[in-house]
């Protein structure tokens, strides 16, 4: 029989090692956030919201995904993931929300928030998506083509199409500064995704011209998540960067208590 003293020392070395495992221990607050911005533009948009959500104490990191492919999307979305240093918040805008939906399955993420964005069931398409219950300001000349195969939103378009609450100036910009697409991004199906076992939320932006906001409502109602609603155009994260903050904040505050 093992010394009584020996006992003790072993079990008193073994409760500070069993102690983190405890579920007080386990509940972490959420502090990151990590947003992937939609199709036809880039990360910069996001500055306000993102300095409104820094200036709150959380840690925000914006993919620049190359949109070559919806796998190399979420690849690259997950490559930031890992770099997070606790339980995330993942936001997606348009296309990001196709791409959320798969990354969201990773550890890191602890809830989804999708702004004016795609929220696909497993073996949907962005395409078959949005000609489901086409955009009010759809237009078939609005989005071309290069020669090898990348889309782009027609810049004299791109104002009435995308932003039409934002200054002229600005959404000009946005026109000149989008990033093309590769079409077999659009066309790739869904993954199984997140928002099936994670908790979310959506931004119906009611002036939306580039997804219907009845498809946005529908596809949130489906997916479960508290949905709220404000009237703005698709770049609603530049034109009304308060009310996007305040949903991710809401997402973040929800999933720490």
């Amino acid at each position: 029989m093992l010394p009584r003293k020996f006992l003790a020392t072993l079990f008193g070395l073994a409760l500070p090692l069993a102690a983190p495992c405890s579920p007080a221990a386990a509940a972490v607050p959420v502090r990151s956030v990590v947003i992937v911005h939609g199709a036809f533009a880039d990360g910069s948009g996001w500055r306000k919201v993102s300095d409104i959500l820094t200036a709150k104490g959380y840690a925000v990191s914006i993919i620049q995904q190359p949109l070559t492919s919806l796998g190399d999307d979420v690849a690259a979305t997950r490559r930031v993931l890992s770099l997070q240093a606790g339980p995330t918040i993942l936001v997606g805008h348009s296309y990001g929300g196709m791409v959320i939906s798969e990354a969201g399955n990773d550890g890191h993420v602890a809830a989804l928030v999708y702004v004016a964005a795609f929220q696909p069931d497993k073996g949907e398409s962005l395409v078959e998506l949005a000609e489901s219950k086409p955009a009010p300001g759809a237009q078939p000349g609005n989005v071309k083509a290069t020669a090898d195969g990348y889309l782009y939103l027609d810049p004299p378009s791109f104002p009435g199409a995308f932003a039409a609450d934002l200054p002229p100036a600005d959404a000009a910009f946005l026109a000149r500064s989008q990033v093309f697409a590769a079409q077999g991004a659009f066309t790739a199906p869904a993954g199984e995704p997140a928002w099936k076992s994670k908790p979310s939320w959506a931004l119906v932006a009611t002036a939306d011209r580039s997804i219907n906001p009845e498809l946005e409502l529908e596809m949130a109602r489906r997916a479960g998540s508290h949905v709220r609603s404000v009237e703005a155009s698709h770049a609603v994260y530049a034109a009304k960067p308060e009310a996007v903050a305040a949903l991710i904040l809401e997402a973040a505050e929800a999933v720490s208590q």
